[in-house]
C-alpha cells in the first residue's frame, strides 16, 4: 500500500526543550515543486481565530522528490508570540493554499485553501485541528478488551442522525437505556465526519478521518463506542464513498488546477460529476487506497463494529469490481485480525458491513463479502398498506417480504474465508425496516395535517402502526428502527428539493409522553424484549399461512420455528395481523400440540390456547389495526 497515514495530516511533539512542534505531511499526486507550484500552511490558535489583528502562520511545505504520492511535508516549531497565544497549549487550526509560478509566468493562487484530507481531527466547519499541549493527553483509555459484536440474526439496529437525535455522541450515550429498552442493540449512525456548516445529514463529504467537531469529536465519539459495547451495542457509521463535496480536496484542489489553465494533472480519485456531487473513481489505486485506510482508522482507533455503505447501487459494478467490491472484501480481511469480529480458523468475522444497494441488494450479498444490504421491500409494501391499499396482494406482498429466503430471493449463506485463509459459509440478510432517513415518517401516508414548511403526519392515525411494528420484529432478517418511529414521530420527508436534506429534523421526544406515543412505545418495548428471548423469532425459519389468510377479512398468520440446540428447546411462534378497522377471526392449523401463549398482551389480558394434537385449525380473533404473537 502506498499510503502511509503515518506521514500524512498533524502531528504535534515536545523535545527535550519543552518547545512544541507541529508536523504537517499532505499528498498531492501530480503536483510538484518542479512544474512550479508552492504548498502552504497556514497555522492559527483556536482562542486567535477571530481576534482582530492576530494573522495565521505560513509555513511552507517541501516537496518530498521521488515520494509516489508527491508528499509535501513541513515540521515547524510553536514559537512563542506575546501578542497571541500562538506557543501556548491548546487546539491549532490550519488549513492549506496552493500557489503556482509558472515558466515565465508570475505566482498565481490556484487554492486560497483547502483542508487536509488526511485530519484525524477539525474545528467547526471546514478547518483542520491539531492538539498542542506541553504534556500531550495520554491515550484513550479503552474498557472494552472483552466485547465480542453481536451475531447477525440477533441484532436490532436503530438508525440515527447524532445532531437530530440528541445534539452530540454523549447526547446518544445518555439515551443508551432507553434505546436498550426497544430491544436494539446496535447503532447505525448516519455520517459523522466534519461537514461544511449547511446540515446535510453528513452526505457531503469534505472529511473522512475526523469525526465532526460539534458532536464531540475524536474523544466523543471513543468515549460513545465504549459505553456502548458497555451497555451491549454494536456500533456502525453510515460512510459516503460514492461522491463527495466539491470541496473535498482532491475534488477541489484538481478543479482549481484545471480552471487556472494548467494541463495534464488529473485528480488521484475523482472523476466525472454525479447526481449527489464529483464522483470518486475507483479505478485509480489512490482511490482504492484511501477509503481502505480509511476503514481500518474506524476499526483501529474507534473501535467500530461495522460500515453502512451509502449508494451502493451506484458503486457496485461486479464481484469483482475495484470499487465496493473491493473495498468490502479487503476490509473484511482486515478486520479477521481483531478480537472482536471473533474469527478463528473454521469461523467468519463478524464484521458488519452492511450495503445501500436498494434495487440489487441479493446481488451484492450474494456475490460480494457484505454482510448485510439495506432494501425497501417491506418499507414499500408498508406505505402502500397505510396508504390505503389493503388489498390482498399487497399484504400477501408484505407478508412475503417477511420470509427474504422464500424462493432463494435473497441468499442465507455467502462462503468467505476463516482467519487463515481457508473457505467458511457466513450468514448474510437483509435489513427490514418500516421507515428510514431516505422517507416520509411511516404515519405520514395515513394522512398528514398542520402547516409548516411541511405537513405534519396525523397522529391520530397511530394505531396503524401497530400490526406494522409487530411484523418488523417478528420478521426474518435484520430489524432497523429510524428515529423516533416508535413514538410515531411525523415528519414529511419531500420527493426533491433543498428541505429534502437541509431541513433539521430533531426528534420530538414530546411525543414519548402524549396519548399516541404512550401506547406505541409500550408495544416496541414488549417487542424487543420478546425478539431478544425467542429463538423462533430471531430463526431462519418461517412459514405463511397463505391458504388461510385473507379470507373474507385482512388478517394474515405466520409461524416461525428454531429447531432445538444443545442449549434451548425446539420453539414455535405464531404471529397473527389485523391489517384493517375491523376485528376479525382467521383459523390455522397449529404445528404441535401444547399450550400456546400469547405475549404482547400477557400483562393485561392473558390469552392460551390449547392445542391437543400437531396439526389442529383453531381460530383466533384479531383485533382491528393490531397482531397477537403465540409462543410454545
Amino acid at each position: 500500500m502506498q499510503i502511509n497515514v503515518n506521514e500524512v495530516g498533524a502531528f504535534s511533539s515536545v523535545d527535550a526543550n519543552g518547545v512544541m512542534s507541529i508536523r504537517f505531511g499532505v499528498y498531492l499526486p501530480g503536483v510538484r515543486s518542479t512544474g512550479g507550484f508552492e504548498v502552504l500552511v497556514r497555522i492559527i490558535h483556536q482562542l486567535d481565530r477571530f481576534t482582530p489583528g492576530i494573522n495565521p502562520v505560513d509555513v511552507s511545505l517541501i516537496w518530498q522528490q521521488g515520494s509516489v504520492l508527491d508528499l509535501w511535508t513541513a515540521t515547524t516549531q510553536l514559537e512563542p508570540n506575546p501578542q497571541s497565544h500562538y506557543g501556548q497549549d491548546g487546539i491549532y487550526l490550519y488549513r492549506f493554499q496552493l500557489w503556482c509560478t509558472p515558466a515565465g509566468g508570475a505566482r498565481t493562487l490556484i487554492s486560497r485553501w483547502f483542508t487536509d484530507p488526511f485530519a484525524a481531527q477539525t474545528d467547526v466547519g471546514m478547518l483542520a485541528a491539531v492538539p498542542c499541549a506541553h504534556l500531550p493527553a495520554a491515550p484513550f483509555a479503552w474498557t472494552d478488551g472483552d466485547w465480542v459484536t453481536p451475531k447477525l440474526d440477533d441484532l436490532v439496529v436503530y438508525e440515527l442522525h447524532a445532531d437530530q437525535f440528541n445534539n452530540t455522541f454523549q447526547g446518544i450515550a445518555d439515551r443508551l437505556t432507553y434505546l436498550k429498552s426497544l430491544g436494539v442493540n446496535c447503532l447505525e449512525l448516519m455520517p459523522v465526519t466534519s461537514t461544511k456548516l449547511d446540515f446535510d445529514w453528513g452526505y457531503g463529504p469534505i472529511q473522512y478521518f475526523a469525526p465532526n467537531s460539534a458532536y464531540g469529536g475524536p474523544q466523543g465519539l471513543k468515549q460513545l463506542v465504549d459505553q456502548c459495547h458497555a451497555n451491549g451495542f454494536a456500533i456502525i457509521l453510515d460512510l459516503v464513498y460514492q461522491h463527495v463535496d466539491p470541496s473535498f480536496p482532491y475534488s477541489q484542489v484538481y478543479q482549481d488546477i484545471a480552471d487556472a489553465g494548467i494541463p495534464g494533472i488529473a485528480s488521484p480519485m475523482i472523476g466525472a460529476s454525479g447526481n449527489f456531487g464529483p464522483v470518486v473513481d475507483f479505478s485509480q489505486v489512490f482511490a482504492q487506497e484511501f477509503f481502505q485506510v480509511a476503514n481500518q482508522q474506524w476499526l483501529d482507533h474507534y473501535h467500530v463494529d461495522g460500515f453502512r455503505y451509502d449508494e451502493v447501487t451506484d458503486l457496485y459494478q461486479s464481484p469483482t469490481d475495484t470499487g465496493y467490491a473491493l473495498l468490502a472484501y479487503e476490509t473484511y480481511l482486515y478486520s479477521r485480525s481483531i478480537s472482536r469480529f471473533a474469527c478463528a480458523p473454521g469461523s467468519y468475522s463478524r464484521i458488519i458491513q452492511t450495503a445501500e444497494a436498494l434495487s440489487i441488494a441479493p446481488t451484492v450479498l450474494r456475490f460480494t463479502y457484505t454482510t448485510a444490504a439495506w432494501q425497501d421491500a417491506l418499507l414499500n409494501g408498508a406505505e402502500s398498506a397505510m396508504g390505503g391499499a389493503l388489498d390482498a396482494g399487497t399484504l400477501t406482498g408484505i407478508a412475503h417480504s417477511l420470509d427474504p429466503y422464500f424462493g432463494g430471493v435473497y441468499p442465507a449463506t455467502k462462503t468467505v474465508v476463516d482467519s487463515v485463509g481457508n473457505p467458511v459459509d457466513m450468514p448474510v440478510a437483509p435489513f427490514q425496516y418500516l421507515n428510514s432517513h431516505d422517507h416520509s415518517h411511516l404515519i405520514c401516508f395515513a394522512g398528514t395535517t398542520g402547516d409548516g414548511p411541511l405537513p405534519w403526519g396525523n397522529r391520530n392515525n397511530f394505531y396503524k402502526l401497530q400490526p406494522f411494528a409487530i411484523a418488523l420484529y417478528t420478521a426474518q432478517g435484520v430489524p432497523m428502527l429510524w428515529e423516533g418511529e416508535e413514538f410515531g414521530d411525523n415528519y414529511e420527508l419531500p420527493q426533491s428539493g433543498a428541505a429534502r436534506i437541509n431541513l433539521r429534523r430533531d426528534v420530538n421526544w414530546e411525543y414519548f409522553y402524549d396519548d399516541a406515543g404512550v401506547p406505541l412505545i409500550r408495544l416496541y418495548r414488549i417487542l424487543g424484549k420478546l425478539r431478544a428471548s425467542s429463538p423462533a423469532l430471531r430463526s431462519r425459519e418461517s412459514f405463511f399461512f397463505n391458504q388461510q389468510s385473507f379470507q373474507g377479512n385482512n388478517i394474515v398468520a405466520y409461524q416461525r420455528h428454531a429447531p432445538a440446540t444443545a442449549t434451548a428447546p425446539e420453539q414455535y411462534a405464531i404471529v397473527f395481523l389485523n391489517f384493517s378497522g375491523d376485528s376479525g377471526t382467521i383459523t390455522i392449523p397449529f404445528p404441535k400440540a401444547g399450550i400456546w401463549t400469547e405475549q404482547i398482551d400477557a400483562d393485561v389480558s392473558p390469552m392460551t390456547l390449547n392445542v391437543a394434537s400437531a396439526g389442529d385449525s383453531l381460530g383466533v380473533t384479531v383485533p382491528s389495526w393490531y397482531g397477537y404473537v403465540f409462543l410454545l
